[in-house]
């Protein structure tokens, strides 16, 4: 896999080191040393047990959360949230069950972007259609939008723009085209995905929602959006194409699609089907799912070995590697299931810390109509990816708050996913602290201010878009 890092450096505003946003793990040890000095001074309340959790059922604690530095047995320690938060849930919830998920679905996709099958597809593709521009954007374009949806691209798109943007130039157009038709489309498919292990299943899983729930309206959403942001691109494109030109058809690197490339190919779509089948119609959990991923990861392995593409070994360690990649996600779902831990748990009957905090922003939102909650809930997910760019850490800080809050004013913990991946989705196109945006417009050779004054009418479209499908989403009651 290509990072942002690798392919961008030579790009005259790719972010430097010194200029990054602190890493997820230390705002998330932040925001546990921020607990762990509110807690001893917060009453832990809990909702009446046996009854529906509403504001009249909460009762008020006379208690805080007997909080320790380091605790043994059962006590709740600072030192102890990590291994905690690993060790916390079950097979089929967050944390041991959905980074069982995250680390098995990372090695599956090491073994298919090992095998080189999805590289050659997107060449020949750009070959393909080299001398029909309108086409071959719209296909590059659905092409990075299924994989943001599917593989939760971002960073990797910065490789595959550097060899376009070549071809770009040459049938005339701006370098910002060639952005749109990658990172753009990866973004909006990553943001509208029924099926983004690093975002959606997240989400889901924190929340309490069955993995990969909820996938006929995403599907729906995902269509509008990859086709709103197809319309926007070739109107762009069209007004700002070059008269002269050099020749349509771009002699790109690589080797030709091969019967290996075929099969890969295939097993992906056809994963996706079944995923799709099977989480709809089948009653398939986190562990079905994970073992479907392990099955897509196993067959692209054998095929890429057969075709002497990689060796065994090669492939055990493209496994390894995905899975590697993976770690980080993963101990950010430990460390926010840790601070979820020092605040009391998530138990909305157990004495907590999160039970008075939700019951205040409850009593704050009462009377507010559910379709204006749960905008709001948009709104706070859009302005905090400012700060926490990381889809599965925003995912896993924000949801166990919103999820609670959701239920307390009547929005689904369904529309509460959804607001999050919109939120955080839809931001990624414009938010300076994102190292892959500023990655990406950067090896185009645009600057910052460049991009917004491009982009900004279309992202006002995307939040308009956003918004309708949350307000959808309450009116009929999304689960």
């Amino acid at each position: 896999m290509s990072t942002a890092t690798d392919v961008a450096a030579a790009g005259p505003e790719t972010p430097s080191a010194a200029t990054r946003s602190p890493d997820t793990l230390l705002i998330l040890l932040a925001a546990a040393l921020l607990a762990a000095l509110v807690v001893p001074f917060v009453p832990a309340g809990n909702f009446t047990p046996g009854t529906a959790v509403s504001l009249a059922s909460f009762q008020p604690g006379t208690a805080s959360v007997p909080l320790q530095l380091f605790a043994s047995g059962d006590g709740i320690g600072v030192l102890n949230l990590m291994f905690d938060g690993l060790t916390s849930g079950g097979r089929d919830s967050a944390a041991v069950g959905v980074i069982a998920f995250v680390l098995i679905v990372g090695g599956a996709f090491g073994l298919v972007q090992a095998s080189g099958a999805v590289d050659r597809g997107l060449v020949r593709l750009m070959v393909a259609t080299g001398d029909r521009p309108a086409l071959m954007l719209t296909v590059l374009f659905v092409a990075f939008s299924l994989g943001g949806a599917v593989f939760g691209m971002g960073e990797e798109t910065i490789a595959f723009l550097a060899l376009l943007l070549p071809l770009i130039r040459r049938l005339g157009y701006p370098p910002e085209v060639g952005v749109m038709a990658t990172y753009m489309a990866s973004q909006i498919g990553f943001g509208t995905s029924w099926m983004n292990p690093f975002s959606v299943a997240v989400a889901q899983g924190v929340a309490g929602v069955p993995l990969l729930s909820g996938a006929p309206l995403r599907i729906a959403m995902w269509a509008t959006f990859t086709a709103a942001g197809i319309a926007f691109m070739l109107v762009y494109a069209w007004r700002r194409r070059s008269a002269v030109q050099g020749d349509l058809v771009e002699t790109l690197a690589g080797e030709r699609l091969g019967w290996p490339d075929g099969l890969i190919l295939g097993a992906v779509l056809a994963t996706v089907a079944w995923i799709v089948w099977g989480v709809g119609v089948g009653g398939y959990y986190t562990a079905e799912i994970a073992s479907q991923f392990f099955a897509l990861g196993l067959f692209a392995g054998l095929v890429a070995v057969l075709a002497r593409r990689i060796t065994a070994n090669a492939a055990a360690e493209a496994f390894v590697g995905g899975v590697r990649q993976l770690v980080p996600c993963v101990l950010v779902i430990a460390l926010a299931k840790g601070i979820l831990g020092l605040l009391g748990g998530s138990d909305p009957y157990q004495p907590s810390v999160l039970n008075t905090l939700l019951f205040s922003l409850g009593s704050a939102l009462q009377g507010t109509p559910e379709l204006l909650a749960a905008q709001g809930m948009l709104l706070v997910q859009a302005v905090f990816n400012l700060f926490v760019t990381s889809g599965s850490a925003q995912a896993a800080i924000t949801m166990p708050l919103m999820a609670g809050l959701g239920d307390l004013v009547g929005v689904t913990r369904q529309t509460s996913v959804l607001a999050f991946q919109l939120g955080d989705g839809m931001t990624n196109l414009i938010i300076p602290t994102s190292a892959a945006m500023m990655g990406a417009i950067g090896v185009a050779g645009l600057s910052w201010i460049q991009w917004l004054r491009i982009i900004w009418r279309f992202e006002l479209l995307l939040i308009a878009l956003a918004a309708a499908f949350v307000a959808l989403a309450v009116l009929t009651g999304y689960s």
